[in-house]
């Protein structure tokens, strides 16, 4: 089994340009891999290993400049979630665009995992979910609005259109691992919202401490890895990856017409030239030539 460790920290890096090398050879050197942003404001990622690097790498970052409250969380996968490891650098850890946006300074009121029922249920509460559309789509809260958002950019643009629908209503927001909800609910308290709530630990840690009987998630989650998805107890879940669009199908959904892997699935294949998918089977050739000669195609994992 591997340690999957998502985990993000807001805080003041001067350069994060000459914290890239240094974390990018620690990482190698633990055999870890998976995704980590670093920018001005912080650092986020998932990443993967075995219990003894992961734990390596975790006392690595808690000893960067002003990390040493890094929170984490953990899952297992059977397979290796992630082919290669990525430190890259960002303007956001998590982008949004809006530059007064400063989690460091204000958020929303973090409710654990345990307390979530109760305020999700209460009538003077709406609940929003702060995901892309793609993800809403395999799961989510019973109740929960979806704002049908393609990136997080779009989201202060959605509650510019919508926020006379919430007026004396409280507001609870969520997402896979709490990033996004620092930020979104700094913007709403910027907007004059004051009774601001977000699920601490998001979606990962409700599906982790509330057991399935008591749940009032419905559905999988989403993740950033080779597991595609997880469900209670952050059990690896069904779903597999489109690799032409990058969203989450069911197996069935291979059986589907529109269906050609790393071509298209039924989600995108109207949203492609025949040139694009002329393109993308040339993709796969040479992944499968790569894989044929022993080798690593450029692009990594394409789950076949």
């Amino acid at each position: 089994m591997f340690t999957v460790a998502a985990l993000y920290h807001f805080t003041r890096f001067e350069d994060p340009a000459a914290l890239r090398g240094p974390l990018e050879t620690v990482c190698n050197d633990l055999g870890i891999t998976g995704s980590l942003l670093l920018a001005k404001e912080g650092i986020n990622g998932t990443i993967a290993g075995t219990r003894a690097g992961i734990d390596g790498i975790l006392a690595y970052l808690r000893g960067l400049p002003g990390c040493r409250d890094l929170e984490h969380k953990e899952s297992k996968a059977s397979i290796p979630p992630f082919k290669r490891m990525k430190v890259k650098l960002k303007k956001e850890i998590v982008t949004m665009g809006q530059p007064d946006v400063d989690p460091k300074a204000r958020v929303g009121h973090y409710v654990d995992a345990q307390d979530w029922n109760d305020l999700i249920s209460a009538p003077d509460v709406v609940v929003i979910d702060t995901r892309n559309d793609y993800e809403v789509g395999i799961g989510t809260f019973e109740g929960a609005i979806d704002p049908q958002t393609k990136s997080f950019r779009e989201f202060p643009q959605w509650w510019e259109e919508n926020k006379d629908r919430f007026h004396n209503k409280r507001v609870a927001m969520f997402c896979t691992g709490g990033i996004r909800c620092e930020k979104s609910t700094n913007y709403l308290i910027g907007q004059g919202v004051n009774d601001v709530y977000h699920l601490k630990g998001g979606i990962l840690k409700y599906l982790e401490e509330v057991p399935q009987e008591q749940s009032k998630w419905q559905g999988d989650c989403f993740v950033f890895d080779a597991r595609v998805s997880v469900g209670h107890e952050l059990k690896e879940g069904p779903h597999q990856l489109c690799y032409a669009c990058r969203r989450p199908i069911l197996p069935d959904d291979q059986n589907r017409p529109e269906y050609e892997h790393g071509v298209a699935c039924h989600q995108c294949a109207h949203e492609t030239s025949d040139a694009d998918k002329d393109r993308f089977r040339e993709r796969q050739k040479q992944i499968r030539l790569a894989r044929a000669r022993g080798t690593q195609h450029v692009l990594g994992y394409d789950g076949s």
